[in-house]
């Protein structure tokens, strides 16, 4: 691990070096999302000035590269001091030797559960916290105006059944029936798999897993049902297909999608759209007007090699960039909700066309327990991928993919 140790100047003009003080220098790491590195900018230019006697670089990787190359310096003693990484990554990076459990001393779990939303819990292992959030996301229906307007269609669908007529109105091809506008985006590898499991299968009946997420149970009338809605959103109702633009947010961005599912993390690069307004809302109920939704968020943990000077600066840091003042930052530049139910549930907030419908939503939202967050989405990517490409029957499909997925959840009991 770096461990460099520099002279640091306080106001410009006192020398800590003249006193035989050193600023403690510790590396954070995250994976490259342009709002999320600007945030972090802000967020240790904050904590310097705070505490002069530390000095935090940031470090960033590809996203596809980023667990890849953390498991790596971790294993060649050069792993971060403080890093990112997703809840559903936590049993991979604790079994791994990536993560510290955080002290008790410096984070009593009293604080952190009275301090943050009930879904921090999915940071505790064995009765120890590996991390703790900044923000929580959550899913909701983005939509251009124009094109609603263009349609003469008044606003958002409520309900599955408008979800489906309104898409299919917004829909378009050429003569060689080639998409050229999507009603709505159809990515399983971006949202729509969060959006499937803890949303379309209950919304039909169902539940993707048991109550502590140790068993698949979506291989039912409900978990089948389900997909064969969310296929024939192109197979019958053409309102989008896989592919289409190579990613849903780059078509709902280009205008060539007139609605998508994503997360509040969406907020910041969306907001540098120019060509057109869009707008938010809760993601549609089913007949009987249940709703649903999917929670989740991104921690911010202790390298395991953090020891000593370095150990201290980190807990501090860690300290920082969960408090308020760092949520409020993160809310502003990345548009992620804050973690803390104090600081997200204002009046303003609720009340806000934008956040309102996410903060709505996690009123009911579930969060998945997940063992390999990557290999059980490729699954569901490949159970879908199955049905587009090969058409294979649905329920054929759907078996296929809880027994792989039950594999890999097996593997971590």
């Amino acid at each position: 691990m770096k461990r460099h140790m520099t002279a640091a100047l306080l106001s410009g003009t006192a020398l800590f070096a003249a006193s035989g003080a050193q600023a403690v220098e510790i590396e954070y790491w995250q994976y490259i999302y342009e709002t999320r590195v600007t945030a972090m900018d802000q967020l240790i230019e904050m904590f310097e000035e705070q505490n002069p006697d530390i000095t935090v670089e940031q470090v960033t990787f590809p996203y596809s590269d980023y667990q890849t190359r953390v498991i790596a310096a971790n294993m060649a003693g050069n792993g971060p001091d403080v890093l990112q990484l997703f809840y559903g990554w936590t049993d991979n990076f604790v079994n791994g030797g990536v993560l510290q459990p955080l002290s008790k001393e410096a984070f009593p779990d009293e604080m952190i559960e009275e301090t943050f939303f009930p879904i921090v819990s999915a940071m505790e292992r064995n009765g120890d916290y590996y991390g703790l959030p900044t923000a929580v996301r959550s899913l909701a229906l983005f939509y251009n105006k124009a094109l609603f307007e263009e349609a003469g269609i008044g606003g958002p669908p409520e309900t599955l059944d408008e979800l489906v007529e309104t898409g299919a109105a917004l829909a378009k091809k050429d003569d060689a029936g080639n998409y050229t506008q999507v009603g709505l985006t159809v990515e399983m590898g971006g949202q729509d798999h969060h959006w499937w499991r803890e949303v379309l299968v209950r919304q039909f009946g169902g539940a993707p897993y048991n109550d502590d997420y140790t068993e698949v149970t979506y291989n039912d009338e409900a978990g089948v049902a389900a997909t064969e809605w969310y296929t024939d959103l192109d197979k019958e109702h053409g309102i989008g297909t896989p592919g289409f633009m190579d990613e849903g947010q780059a078509a709902f961005r280009a205008g060539r999608a007139a609605m998508t599912i994503d997360g509040t993390f969406r907020l910041g690069s969306f907001s540098s759209i120019e060509d057109f307004e869009w707008g938010v809302a809760e993601l549609p109920a089913n007949a009987d007007g249940l709703q649903s939704n999917y929670a989740s968020y991104f921690a911010n943990g202790i390298g395991a090699g953090a020891e000593g000077e370095e150990l201290e600066a980190a807990e501090k840091f860690l300290k920082f960039i969960t408090s308020p003042e760092a949520m409020q930052v993160w809310l502003e530049v990345v548009g992620e909700l804050p973690a803390s139910p104090e600081a997200a549930l204002t009046e303003e907030n609720l009340a806000d066309p934008i956040y309102g419908p996410f903060l709505k939503g996690l009123e009911y939202a579930h969060t998945t327990t997940f063992y390999d967050e990557a290999a059980q989405r490729q699954v569901i990517m490949d159970m879908t991928n199955r049905i587009f490409l090969e058409d294979q029957p649905v329920a054929e499909s759907v078996a296929e993919a809880a027994e792989e997925e039950q594999d890999i959840i097996d593997d971590y009991q």
